[in-house]
């Protein structure tokens, strides 16, 4: 198990990766990224793998998180074709998983959502089966407090079984992200037990909870103005070791299901964000902005580094 970040692909944060002593990478694949998916070449390919091997680091995974159920046919019929040229990049790359959302269509429920969910995901898993890769789905609900409404239907274990039962190919996993279960009140350890072998990739991200503000403005958060980052009144992101997540027993219990992949940290830490929130959109705009700044990464690093399991190569010889 390797401890990395999610961001886009440099020269200069992949030296910061190494200089810090990071051993994995998540890298963007989102079409403003190093690494769009329509256009990359195979020569730059090369030049990237060839870069990050020569400093010892893992490519664990690519990711794109779009809504793939979006109202709008031609905007979902665009993610949805993009993806699979992501899925056919990570092929070329050798890369062994590629880490997403489902998404949600405005309006419907989790169950009106499952039928398109189970067609479009049993194609997407075909794919993946056949170019011998994963598709980890993140568990982020994508909640917006104002209107309490999500983009992703993918956020609770009880939702996770009726997926894999709707679409039975191992080729579909899990991207956990522990905290968003946090912040919805599901235990992330039992999380970790109950879907260990579906587990695709880790996102290290903590939380911080305020009890006394959740007691005052309830579940959904401020009614009333803007909160401001990517909290809703009583939890905000945090790096990890900053916030509530027990991280002495996450990996804990992902050496104890056998989770071979990596443990890669996403910065969304409002604190020590130097990027203007206020200007990120979307998803794509947080990698963008907040996966090469350097504060909440080392702070990361250095509180997760002492806790990681020894890999094979690190053992002496008898």
């Amino acid at each position: 198990m390797r401890l990395g970040f999610y961001t886009d692909y440099s020269r200069d944060i992949a030296q910061f990766a190494q200089d810090t002593g990071f051993t994995s990478m998540e890298l963007s694949a989102w079409p403003q990224s190093a690494l769009n998916a329509d256009h990359v070449t195979d020569e730059r390919i090369k030049e990237i793998r060839a870069d990050l091997d020569s400093r010892g680091i893992e490519i664990s995974a690519l990711g794109y998180y779009p809504n793939y159920l979006a109202a709008d046919e031609a905007e979902a019929a665009e993610y949805q074709r993009y993806f699979r040229k992501v899925m056919q990049l990570a092929d070329r790359m050798e890369v062994p998983a590629v880490c997403t959302f489902v998404g949600m269509t405005p309006g419907w429920t989790v169950e009106d959502c499952m039928e398109p969910f189970t067609a479009l995901f049993s194609d997407f898993a075909r794919e993946a089966e056949d170019l011998g890769i994963r598709i980890g789905i993140e568990n982020c609900p994508m909640l917006h407090h104002k209107n309490r409404t999500g983009e992703n239907i993918a956020f609770s274990p009880e939702i996770w079984a009726a997926m894999f039962e709707a679409v039975p190919s191992r080729a579909l996993g899990l991207e956990i992200d522990p905290s968003h279960l946090a912040f919805l009140g599901i235990d992330y350890i039992q999380a970790i037990h109950d879907f260990g072998d579906r587990i695709v990739h880790f996102h290290a991200k903590d939380i911080d909870i305020d009890e006394r503000k959740r007691g005052r403005l309830g579940f959904y958060g401020n009614a009333f103005g803007d909160v401001g980052g990517f909290g809703n009144g009583w939890w905000r992101f945090r790096a990890p070791g900053w916030g509530v997540i027990d991280w002495r027993k996450v990996i804990t219990a992902l050496t104890d299901v056998g989770y071979e992949g990596n443990l890669d940290i996403e910065h969304e830490d409002e604190v020590f964000a130097r990027a203007a929130l206020s200007k990120i959109e979307g998803e794509a705009d947080i990698v963008e902005m907040l996966g090469k700044e350097p504060n909440a990464l080392v702070l990361g690093y250095r509180y997760l580094a002492p806790m990681m399991p020894l890999d094979s190569t690190d053992l002496l010889p008898h």
